[in-house]
């Protein structure tokens, strides 16, 4: 019987639809695939349905500022301080702030959430984990002081500034104890519930979640904060990009996501539809394996190789909009991000480097997903590679054994995509500038970069408090990326979706938690 409802309510909608040709006045309707859901527990979900979601049904201690990503607002926290050894903060909780059960958010609940992160030790768990926090030792690093005082405590060695972006991230959601351990099985502390139920604070919740067809939530009257303007958010699950288009230019959603080129071009100038392409933090780079083959060590390809990269001939003639052009390894968004593009299309000076460096018959294989717009973007460098004298021969294969033979070291370059985990400039700077030699599969790792020194610069940033100085410190970490490294940045991807015209409020920023409902209205 449970799967009977969410049917029944998307027929009865389907039927206002038919009668109205627009959506219902209290009811968000979004299409878009939601097949990578499996699990809306914080602790666990990392697929993009699930994150998007996490803002909406849950808050955590403190919250990048919709308007303003950069700044971080207190939400259930309503001030911090850091301990004067510089490895603790002591937080004040947000007074009167509830659950959408009605129990109030305690001490208790803060501690319980972050810690049973680390307990569970699934996918996003190492987010939390660079605290140096363990199964062992994470109860010990949280301690109740009152009953609205929380001391949050860490061994490594990161600034109170570092970790404040930590809780910042969904992972740091904050669950309602009580209701969660009330629906725990096997002590599973509620993992398996929260998979398909909410406990938070957030302006909605969960009312029925079927895979592969709806997601519904409904408002949440007790959130903190302003309450939400709709009653409901229906996220229907449509697989086809063509099929979304359809639905919203029909006025049977009011948000279609994940268009692709040609869904975009198709509704442009479409009475009652407002196209938009928001940044993402997803950024398209080669890597070259340098012990792979001797010219591929040699910088002298991996500078020749930045002129050959054809950027604006990709982002603007094949892709049409759907990336931008972009260079370093913070993508345009992030604290510190550079968005200078010093490197140009230029076969000829890209001839004259190799020239000099001796280097002749270059050639190697591009290791690449088979499908768009991977295969697409890597037959465009086959051919903008080869009028600067490098052939470049494409292995197409499936993404998984891509990346299987990427952390293997079976690779000789590859094109890839790289998204930020959380909203710090250490979640790129710790892929691209860090290589411990410790067996951890960083990007450097992968490249078989060995780079002592911007190791310890990726190390010194996470331990710096102010907040200018860490800017400083990846702005030039990031050039130096830019200027000599193993990879070549050449794009940024654009989020392409599509809204009816009489919706206000809505916002999406740059990471995919940062998707906005409460203030949405009609």
């Amino acid at each position: 019987m449970k799967i009977f409802a969410p049917a029944v309510l998307t027929l009865a909608l389907s039927a206002s639809f038919a009668a109205s040709a627009a959506t219902p006045p209290d009811t968000l309707v979004i299409a878009q695939s939601i097949d990578d859901a499996s699990s809306f527990d914080p602790a666990e979900g990392f697929e993009l349905t699930s994150v998007q979601a996490f803002t909406n049904l849950y808050q955590r201690l403190l919250q990048s500022d919709p308007q303003n990503p950069n700044e971080l607002k207190p939400t259930l926290a309503s001030h911090w301080e850091a301990g004067k050894d510089n490895r603790s903060l002591i937080v004040t909780l947000r007074d009167g702030a509830t659950f959408a059960s009605g129990n109030p958010v305690r001490p208790e609940d803060v501690m319980f959430s972050l810690a049973r992160v680390v307990k569970l030790n699934l996918d996003p768990s190492f987010i939390l984990t660079q605290l140096g926090w363990t199964k062992e030792n994470v109860d010990s690093q949280l301690k109740k002081i009152d009953e609205r005082h929380v001391q949050i405590s860490w061994q490594a060695n990161v600034s109170p500034t570092y970790v404040l972006s930590l809780l910042a991230a969904p992972v740091s959601s904050i669950v309602d104890a009580k209701t969660v351990l009330a629906n725990q099985i096997n002590n599973d502390l509620g993992n398996k519930w929260l998979a398909t139920h909410s406990a938070g604070s957030g302006p909605f919740q969960i009312r029925r979640f079927v895979p592969h067809e709806v997601v519904l939530l409904t408002a949440n009257p007790r959130s903190p904060g302003d309450a939400p303007k709709l009653k409901n958010i229906l996220i229907k699950n449509v697989p086809e990009a063509a099929t979304r288009r359809l639905l919203l230019e029909q006025g049977d959603a009011d948000i279609a996501r994940n268009l692709g080129v040609d869904q975009i071009s198709a509704l442009k100038n479409k009475p009652g539809v407002r196209p938009l392409a928001i940044p993402m933090a997803s950024l398209y780079y080669m890597q070259f394996n340098i012990d792979a083959q001797p010219a591929l060590k040699n910088p002298a390809l991996w500078q020749a190789a930045r002129y050959l990269f054809d950027y604006h001939g990709i982002a603007d003639d094949l892709l049409k909009g759907q990336f931008q052009v972009h260079q370093s390894f913070l993508p345009q968004g992030f604290p510190g991000a550079l968005n200078e593009t010093p490197y140009q299309y230029d076969p000829e000076k890209a001839k004259a480097i190799l020239a000099q460096a001796g280097l002749t018959n270059v050639s190697f294989k591009l290791a690449v997903s088979n499908q768009p717009p991977y295969l697409d973007i890597a037959q465009a460098l086959q051919a903008s590679f080869a009028k600067g004298g490098i052939k470049v021969e494409l292995i197409p294969g499936l993404s998984t054994e891509v990346a299987t033979n990427v952390k293997l070291h079976k690779y000789e370059a590859t094109l890839n995509a790289w998204g930020a985990d959380y909203f710090d400039p250490n979640t790129n700077a710790a892929a691209f500038a860090y290589n411990p030699e410790d067996g951890s599969k960083t990007l450097a790792w992968r490249s078989n970069w060995h780079i002592p020194e911007l190791s310890k610069q990726t190390l010194a940033a996470t331990a710096e408090s102010d907040p200018a100085k860490r800017v400083a410190l990846y702005q030039a970490m990031q050039r130096e990326v830019m200027k000599n490294s193993p990879y070549v940045v050449g794009l940024q991807a654009r989020n392409l979706i599509a809204v009816r015209d009489n919706l206000k409020g809505y916002v999406q920023g740059i990471n995919p938690d940062m998707v906005y409902y409460s203030q949405v209205s009609k």
